[in-house]
Order: C-alpha cells, then structure tokens, then sequence
C-alpha cells in the first residue's frame, strides 16, 4: 500500500544509542545511487561516517504507523547561533508522497520559533536539494560534490 501522511500516522521520536545501526544501513541505502553517480561510493565509509558522527541526543527516529521510517539530525552549530541538519533519510518506499515535508517543515518550525537559521548540505544533483529550495533554503556555496545551504528563519525571511 503507498504511503500517503497524515497527521496521525507518522511522528518523531528521540533517537537512541541502538538507532545507529538501522541508520547507518538506511544511509547506504538512500546515498548509494548519487554516492556512486559522483564517483564516491565506498561501502564501508558510507556507514562509518554516519556512525562517526551519530548523536542520539539530537537525532530523531522518523516513524509511520509506529514502524522506522527515517530519521533526521537538528543539531546547534558551533557559534551555537543557528542549526545545522544532517543525516535526513528516510527510507525509499515512503519518498516521494509529502513525508519529507512534513518532517522538515516539522523542523524548521522549531528553528523559527528560536529565531535562528538552518544550515545543510546535500549532494550535487540529489532530488533532496529541490525539496530544501521549496521550503526557503538557498545555496551559500558549493563545489564539485557538496552543495551548502542555509534557510533564515521566518521572521527573517
């Protein structure tokens, strides 16, 4: 059946120590396709630097009716005077139907209510980049392989 969200079916809940795993193998999954078009595709890395970098203290679990379904990183920057997103995979059979949305607008929510910017990066020619552009992110920089963006908070926009 395809997934189609509500307000009822999905939510986020705070992630945990166990999280890494299943992120780390969803992360493969969902960057494996542009990692390998821009030549970047290594399998042990692509994991590794998920695990790396895994905080469960700012991670959150995306789930649809109570099932894993992805999971998004809100952290504080280091000038602690905005946040930086990271790690938003959600998984390939629920992409596509408004979820993304529904979870960065979810975000992005809580950014303006602190009043400070969101800084991302995503991969030269992700599809993810047009869903960051509809909800008001704009490109600071890029380079042949990353694409930096940052989004002001409503108020500032």
């Amino acid at each position: 059946m395809p997934y189609a969200p509500t307000e009822t079916n999905w939510s986020l809940r705070p992630g945990r120590a166990q999280d890494v795993e299943p992120i780390a193998e969803l992360r493969a999954e969902v960057l494996r396709a542009d990692l390998l078009r821009l030549g970047r595709y290594d399998e042990h890395r692509v994991r590794q630097r998920l695990r790396d970098g895994f905080s469960a203290a700012y991670t959150s679990v995306v789930e649809t009716d109570g099932t894993f379904a992805g999971c998004v990183t809100l952290r504080p920057d280091e000038t602690g005077q905005g946040f930086h997103l990271e790690h938003f995979y959600l998984a390939p059979a629920t992409q596509g139907r408004g979820l993304g949305t529904a979870v960065l607008r979810t975000l992005l929510a809580r950014a303006d209510t602190a009043g400070l910017p969101v800084r991302l990066t995503v991969l030269q020619g992700s599809p993810a980049r047009r869903l960051y552009e509809r909800e008001g992110f704009r490109v600071e920089s890029e380079d042949a392989i990353d694409v930096a963006m940052v989004r002001e908070p409503a108020a500032g926009r």
